[in-house]
């Protein structure tokens, strides 16, 4: 078996955002969690090929990869960021044959709760400062991010008679936590298409969906953001609906990702905010809108984000490398695999195969 092995113990680059000063509480409610990926590869035939391309986190001043290994055997594999976003994606390929295909990574990540102060974001607000170039990417459409039609009348309606950028945000923000709510019959995250969310008038979806139409409709506004793609890794200290273990900090998560999103104040830079969670507390909890345990966490989040998760990417409607048979890729919050050119189900771990699991140990 041709074996390869990779092993880091300080942190690694894994494209890290720029953090202001102001934007994190020192050292508040760091969390370390160990996390393990098994994959054994399934497929209806017996000899065949297969590749995989599995999202590894990013590195920032709120979460840091402090160790990855990872071992199998693959005939050929590499790490790349070769894709507009610069996703980190760990790829691994097995030559066409009957052996088994595994592969086993191990991580441990540090996380910060991540938190902007209101002060610090309306001041920067207030400033009007251009926004950078390296940011004006998040201002463009893509297939499922329109910022024209129905979604930009919709945009313009919310934001009447506001200049102020961070008015427009959490007059958006308002309108998409009391519309939208959670609907469990949708598969996996959500398609995340806040087109046809608006076109259709239908605002139930996941969190992919949720977060998408946010940041959508801030784009059509004139303010960057995106959708950040990750997963839940240990239990959440404001309610059991938002995340995940036993009594031993143990937790099989492989279907507990999860999409958040980001906007960005020139001054402030990006801003924590996640209104999918709102709808999945009002589901799970049988709260109303207007209940104070969600407006805690509507006021909460929108400038910031508990870290009992870990985020991969802001990668949409984009081209993996190396290049698969199927492209674009909607997102990458998932495993992503091809056998003989077919995609495998990433909405189900056990016929894929995969397993998930994360522990915390600090």
């Amino acid at each position: 078996m041709k074996r390869r092995e990779f092993l880091k113990t300080s942190a690694l680059t894994l494209g890290a955002v720029s953090i202001l000063p102001n934007q994190l509480l020192a050292n508040e409610n760091s969390r370390r969690f160990k996390v393990i990926y098994d994959f054994d590869i399934k497929y209806d035939e017996k000899n065949f090929a297969a590749k995989l391309w599995n999202p590894i986190p990013y590195d920032s001043d709120y979460q840091k990869v402090k160790f990855l290994k990872f071992s199998g055997d693959y005939n050929d594999y590499n790490i790349n960021e070769e894709n507009p976003y610069d996703a980190k994606v760990l790829y691994a390929s097995w030559d066409k044959g009957e052996t088994k295909k595994t592969l086993h990574i191990e991580m441990e990540i540090e996380t910060t709760y991540r938190k902007v102060g209101l002060k610090f974001i309306k001041k920067a607000s207030s400033e009007n400062l251009p926004i950078p170039d390296g940011v004006k990417m998040y201002l463009e459409p893509t297939e499922h991010i329109p910022t024209t039609g129905k979604l930009k009348e919709l945009a313009d309606k919310l934001t009447k008679n506001k200049t102020d950028r961070f008015d427009k945000v959490k007059a958006i923000y308002d309108w998409v936590t009391y519309t939208t709510f959670r609907d469990p019959k949708v598969l996996g995250c959500g398609v995340g298409d806040a087109g046809k969310m608006v076109k259709s008038g239908y605002f139930g979806g996941k969190c992919t969906d949720i977060s998408s139409l946010f940041v959508a409709l801030l784009r059509a506004s004139g303010i960057p953001a995106r959708e950040v793609f990750g997963i839940r890794l240990g239990k959440s200290e404001y309610s059991k609906a938002l995340g995940k273990s036993d009594d031993k900090g143990f937790a099989t998560i492989s279907s507990w990702q999860h999409c958040r999103a980001e906007y960005y104040i020139p001054g402030a830079g990006w801003i924590p905010s996640d209104p999918a969670d709102i709808t999945k507390l009002e589901l799970v909890e049988k709260l109303k809108y207007d209940d104070k345990k969600v407006k805690e966490l509507t006021s909460r989040y929108l400038h910031s984000w508990e870290m009992n998760w870990v985020g991969f990417n802001h990668a949409r409607d984009f081209i993996l490398s190396p290049k698969p048979t199927q492209f674009p890729l909607n997102m990458l919050g998932y495993p992503y695999a091809e056998a003989d050119g077919d995609t495998l189900n990433y909405y189900s771990p056990k016929t894929f195969a995969y397993k998930i699991t994360s522990q915390e140990i600090k």
